[in-house]
């Protein structure tokens, strides 16, 4: 027993690695600290090639785009908080914008859904598509400071979580079904600061 566990964790320790730092990435973002982006950058990257090897290719260019939005978070909330502020404060997210949000998640999702189908040899581009679109989404809403994101990565993570079952991604499994009880603690968290800003 023990042999097939060290050999399981020889053969996977890229993933391993990968749900350690992503770990890290959800803590840090829900205690609002800086180093969320460094390392949500290096739990991208890592999770670059997880993806590839599983042909989620859909959730591997996702990565290399939470690569490049780490950078521009990093940026925003580095720079991005008023004169008053020690930070960037929490924000409820408009109607307006929902709607707006709302029409690009469906537009990236019949944009990804129509790469994937015709493009690769994805055996899930429904579920594929759907996940990377919202995340689009929600990493932007993250790295604008808005309450509401928590609200799309409960659902994304609970959903990602059955569609690593599915691929055997089985420490992503465990990531994600702990992602999903962080985001719901990162919702109340974040509200507790709006709350104290209102």
């Amino acid at each position: 027993m023990t042999d097939i566990v060290l050999e399981w964790l020889l053969s996977n320790y890229i993933e391993i690695l990968g749900a350690i730092l992503g770990l890290a990435y959800i803590i840090f973002s829900i205690k609002q600290h800086i180093l969320t982006w460094p390392t949500g950058l290096l739990t991208s990257a890592i999770y670059v090639v997880v993806f590839f090897n599983a042909r989620l290719y859909a959730d591997m260019g996702l990565q290399i785009y939470y690569v490049v939005i780490s950078i521009y978070g990093w940026y925003f909330w580095l720079t991005g908080k008023k004169k008053n502020e020690k930070k960037v404060a929490v924000k409820r997210t408009r109607k307006i914008l929902w709607l707006k949000l709302a029409v690009v998640s469906i537009a990236l999702y019949a944009l990804l859904l129509f790469i994937l189908n015709h493009y690769t040899n994805s055996d899930v581009p429904h579920m594929d598509s759907m996940t990377t679109a919202l995340s689009i989404i929600a990493t932007w809403m993250l790295a604008r400071k808005y309450l509401e994101h928590w609200l799309i990565w409960i659902f994304v993570d609970a959903f990602s979580a059955g569609l690593y079952v599915y691929k055997g991604l089985w420490a992503t499994v465990i990531l994600f079904i702990v992602y999903t009880i962080m985001a719901l603690l990162g919702y109340i968290e974040w509200r507790k600061d709006l709350k104290r800003i209102d």
